[in-house]
């Protein structure tokens, strides 16, 4: 005989000698005991809130509005001040740490004199616990320095994790499709 079938025997025998003990003490026509006069309270339900989809979503539309507005200061509240890495669309390869991401973000809105024109679609974001990742495609209309219109389509990928009750952004990549054959970027991003 195993262990476990042991083991659930010698519980079974415990559980059933607890209720042969009770029955036993209990007279044959005895009443029901009384219901205590002041019921436990029930639990205080947990405010429902928005949902951590919903809360990353509502991070990445505060990531375009402060786009938008050309506003470093909201755009970098999206990103986690530990351990931020990300690809970006143009040099340098790699930005590490968040102050190194701010002043990409800051040379960037810099360099647009005019206003900015920026769009997010196809958002798709997949929860894991305290970790999750998505993917959007994201289109900015600008002028540029020169004083031309300029508009560049990227795709990003997002990894975000939670932490004191709030998503931020910890790894991203931003990319154009190449062609192979010219070595040129596709720009706009074409599917």
């Amino acid at each position: 005989m195993s262990v476990h079938t042991r083991l659930g025997l010698a519980v079974g025998f415990a559980v059933g000698l607890a209720v042969s003990a009770t029955l036993a003490a209990t007279p044959p026509n005895a009443a029901p005991a009384p219901a205590p006069a002041h019921p436990a309270a029930p639990a205080a339900a947990k405010p429902a809130g928005p949902s951590d989809k919903a809360q990353i979503e509502a991070l990445e539309a505060r990531f375009s509005a402060g786009f938008n507005a050309k506003d470093v200061g909201k755009i970098m509240s999206c990103y986690a001040h530990d351990g931020l890495f990300v690809f970006d669309v143009s040099p340098p390869r790699q930005h590490v740490g968040w102050d190194d991401y701010k002043k990409d973000f800051t040379d960037l809105i810099g360099a647009t004199p005019g206003p900015i024109s920026f769009k997010m679609s196809d958002l798709d974001v997949t929860v894991v616990g305290s970790v999750a990742y998505g993917h959007s495609i994201q289109d900015m209309h600008w002028t540029a320095a020169g004083g031309q219109a300029a508009e560049l389509v990227v795709r990003v990928t997002d990894v975000y994790r939670k932490a004191g009750g709030k998503w931020r952004i910890v790894q991203e990549h931003v990319s154009v499709p190449v062609d192979l054959d010219t070595d040129k970027g596709d720009l706009l991003s074409k599917p």
